[in-house]
């Protein structure tokens, strides 16, 4: 249940030539004074700590050169998402600046051969000649492959930033920001990996001149977003000259990604990476090969750009076509179900596990109810996604009946799991079942702290640019939240191409102002908008630069 924290008390000064708004949102978000300076002005020659204290970078390095030296045959092994994805290019990029060429892409299919590394993909790259596989975003925890690799007499670096197993795998090196001492942990698959060609541009010769791996940075900056992980230490500094790098980007894929989706390159923002980039990256893997995500990020030919910008539309479209099928499906199902679990749980062997958990999103939110959908996957294994509704936790019911599961995990409002095959038509009793065991305890409170109280009339330029100095906004560094109290709509409409997105059109002292919010309705709030009775909206304030049009507006969190 999302619970609201107003401001009670005048926030501390942490910056003082700054304005009394900075200063809150600088406060709230536990700045200190200290912090200030490198958090408002990341600066990447002293914000970066020094790639050699990764744990393992070294003997990294010194196989990786030693395979070159030797001519071995390459193989960069990295997962299929928006992180793994980016983080070959950086790799790939490297070796084509060396310039070294035996070496290959690796992009395991989601669909058939899942998440990490598996002996099955160590069976594929021993029949094409490879000796050394290099991981991406994934390997920690893939012991039984790369014992199985070096069997096979294939050495195997694990680049990777998940949480490492008690017992690590049996690779030459393992490249990872969790172990050893490192300063910071929290850095994405694509940044430590970029941190290891650091190392290796200073240990070999290569093409490029001094600082022209910054360019790279356009790859870690959509993975540092993408991924989620915390926007604070490091990553603020890889994320704000990510989206530097990115509006400069000179890579033809990207650019005419972005044209095709009307979005401005020199103003692009975290959300441009959440709403575009991201997820034609992520439908690649989820409809067809993720080798289409990335030769889209690393061709340097404008035709074949053209040629894959045009295809990953096409499976975004198809994408978005599957789930509007699912939905249908689903709400036909719902309309049979005479009285509604407390916990919805539902499935089709025939679904794609990949694009379930866009469908659960959609059906907890109408529902106001968690929801578990089950497809299977090309191997045979029921695979699912799980989101949170109501304010109950799906992790807590995971847990709570685990014996069903062959895994899971996620947090308290959306996860993934694979069940077994004897529960595959009972599983939906366990979980009712642990819902009303767990009672009360089920449910989580997210609390979200409001920056400040506003008029709608302080929506202007200034507050944009003031908001625009906390920037990149992600986990770690919320987008700033603001109220607007007791404000009542001149209209409330629907628009889209199938009316799937709420606007409300305010009147102020400075004309009109929109307050939008995608894929919902008047429904989906806790108080429904209309144009006969006040409210108070929570909302972002942020500047839209669709189509060309510079727009000022508020972005619809909740009405209450």
């Amino acid at each position: 249940m999302a619970i609201y924290t107003f401001p009670d008390r005048e926030p501390t000064t942490v910056a003082p030539h700054l304005s009394p708004l900075i200063n809150r949102l600088l406060d709230n978000r536990g700045v200190t004074a200290n912090d200030a300076p490198d958090f408002l002005h990341p600066d990447y020659e002293n914000g970066l700590h020094n790639p050699r204290l990764l744990h393992d970078v070294d003997k990294a390095v010194m196989r990786i050169k030693e395979a070159m030296e030797r001519e071995e045959k390459i193989a960069i092994f990295s997962d299929y998402d928006c992180d793994g994805i980016p983080g070959a290019v950086v790799l790939h990029d490297y070796f084509k600046a060396v310039p070294y060429s035996n070496f290959i892409n690796y992009i395991p299919h989601r669909h058939y051969e899942g998440f990490g590394l598996s002996t099955a993909a160590v069976d594929k790259m021993k029949k094409e000649g490879v000796q050394l596989i290099i991981t991406i975003d994934c390997g920690t925890s893939d012991g039984e492959a790369i014992t199985y690799a070096k069997e096979k007499n294939i050495d195997v670096i694990v680049t990777d930033h998940h949480e490492p197993p008690e017992t690590l795998p049996p690779a030459i090196a393992i490249v990872n920001p969790k172990l050893g001492s490192y300063p910071f942990t929290e850095l994405c698959g694509a940044a430590v990996v970029f941190k290891l060609v650091q190392v290796l541009l200073e240990e070999t010769e290569h093409t490029w001149t001094p600082g022209q791996e910054k360019w790279l940075l356009d790859m870690v900056g959509i993975a540092t977003i993408a991924d989620m992980v915390p926007l604070t230490g490091e990553n603020r500094v890889l994320a704000h000259y990510g989206l530097t790098v990115l509006r400069k980007s000179r890579r033809p894929g990207l650019q005419q990604l972005l044209k095709k989706n009307r979005v401005n390159q020199s103003f692009i923002t975290e959300e441009d990476i959440g709403f575009t980039i991201g997820p034609r990256i992520n439908a690649a893997s989820r409809m067809d090969t993720p080798e289409d995500a990335f030769s889209l990020l690393r061709t340097t030919d404008e035709v074949d750009a053209g040629a894959r910008v045009d295809h990953l539309e096409k499976l975004n479209t198809e994408r978005k076509s599957m789930v509007a099928v699912m939905t249908r499906e689903l709400h036909k199902r719902m309309e049979g179900i005479e009285e509604i679990p407390d916990v919805i749980v539902l499935g089709n062997p025939d679904w794609r596990p990949s694009l379930v958990g866009l469908t659960a999103n959609k059906l907890a939110e109408e529902h106001n109810r968690p929801v578990f959908l089950w497809g299977k996957d090309g191997n045979g294994v029921y695979k699912g996604s799980c989101r949170s509704g109501g304010g109950v936790s799906v992790v807590k019911l995971m847990e709570s009946a685990a014996e069903v599961f062959i895994e899971h995990g996620g947090h308290h409002f959306s996860g993934g799991f694979s069940i077994k095959d004897d529960y595959i038509f009972t599983f939906g009793e366990a979980l009712n079942d642990a819902f009303n065991e767990l009672g009360a305890e089920a449910v989580f409170d997210e609390e979200f702290i409001i920056d400040e109280t506003l008029r709608l009339e302080d929506v202007h330029e200034r507050l944009i640019r003031e908001v625009a100095v906390v920037a990149p906004f992600g986990v770690g560094n919320p987008k700033p939240l603001f109220a607007f109290t007791s404000v009542q709509p001149r209209k409330v409409e629907q628009f889209g191409k199938t009316k799937e997105h709420l606007k409300l059109l305010y009147e102020t002292k400075n004309g009109q102002l929109e307050a939008i919010a995608f894929f919902s309705n008047p429904d989906t709030f806790k108080v429904r908008p209309s144009e006969d009775t006040p409210h108070t909206l929570i909302a972002h304030a942020e500047q839209s630069f669709f189509m060309g049009r510079r727009q000022l507006r508020l972005r619809i969190v909740d009405i209450i």
